[in-house]
C-alpha cells in the first residue's frame, strides 16, 4: 500500500470534483480524524490516520483492502469510481436527484432516469454535472451524470433522460460473480 503519485492524485481529484466540487478538502481535513488516500493493486482507498498507523503491523501480502474503496485506475490510467464510495460522495455532494418509487428499480437495474421518474432535483445542476441519486426517503441509490441542466429539465418531454447512469447499489448483485 503506497501513497498516490501526483498524477494519480490529480486524476482522482478531477473525477471526484465532478460530484463534490471544492468539498474535496473536507475529505482530507475530516472533523473527527484526518484521512488519506492510499493505492493497493490499482484501487484507491480512503483511510483514516489511526488505521494507517495500525496497517504496518499486518503482513503486506495478506492485506486485501483497507478503509473505503473509492475506485480504481484502469489500464489506461483513468479513474473509475466504485459504488463503495457512495456514502462519502453523498456526504459532500453538490447536486442531488430524487427519483420516484416507480423508477427506483429501473435505476437499480442500470437504466438512465427519464423525466417521468424524476421526483426532485437540486437547483443549478449543470449539464454533465455529477449527481447523487436518492430515493424519495433520502436513501442513496447511486450516482450519475446530469444529461440536462435543471432549467432544461423543466421543459423536457417525459421520456427524455435527466440522469445518465454511472453506478448504483444494484451492482453488488449484478456483479457478484466478478472477483476483485
Amino acid at each position: 500500500m503506497r501513497p498516490l503519485t501526483e498524477d494519480e492524485m490529480r486524476t482522482m481529484f478531477q473525477k471526484l470534483s465532478t460530484y463534490i466540487g471544492k468539498n474535496i478538502q473536507h475529505l482530507l481535513q475530516n472533523k473527527t480524524e484526518a484521512h488519506a488516500f492510499r493505492l493497493l493493486k490499482d484501487r484507491v482507498y480512503y483511510v483514516s490516520e489511526s488505521l494507517l498507523k495500525a496497517a504496518p503491523n499486518l503482513p503486506a501480502d495478506t492485506v486485501l483492502s483497507l478503509g473505503t474503496c473509492m475506485g480504481k485506475f484502469t489500464k489506461g490510467k483513468k479513474f473509475k469510481l466504485h459504488i463503495t464510495s457512495l456514502d462519502v460522495l453523498n456526504r459532500y455532494a453538490l447536486y442531488k436527484v430524487w427519483v420516484k418509487p416507480s423508477s427506483e428499480m429501473s435505476f437499480l437495474y442500470g437504466n438512465n432516469i427519464p423525466k417521468s421518474g424524476l421526483g426532485r432535483i437540486t437547483d443549478g445542476v449543470p449539464q454533465y454535472g455529477g449527481v447523487i441519486v436518492l430515493s424519495m426517503s433520502d436513501v442513496p441509490l447511486g450516482f450519475g451524470v446530469a444529461a440536462q441542466s435543471t432549467e432544461v429539465c423543466k421543459d423536457l418531454e417525459p421520456t427524455g433522460n435527466v440522469v445518465l447512469h454511472q453506478g448504483d447499489i444494484g451492482e453488488y448483485l449484478r456483479n457478484e460473480d466478478d472477483v476483485f
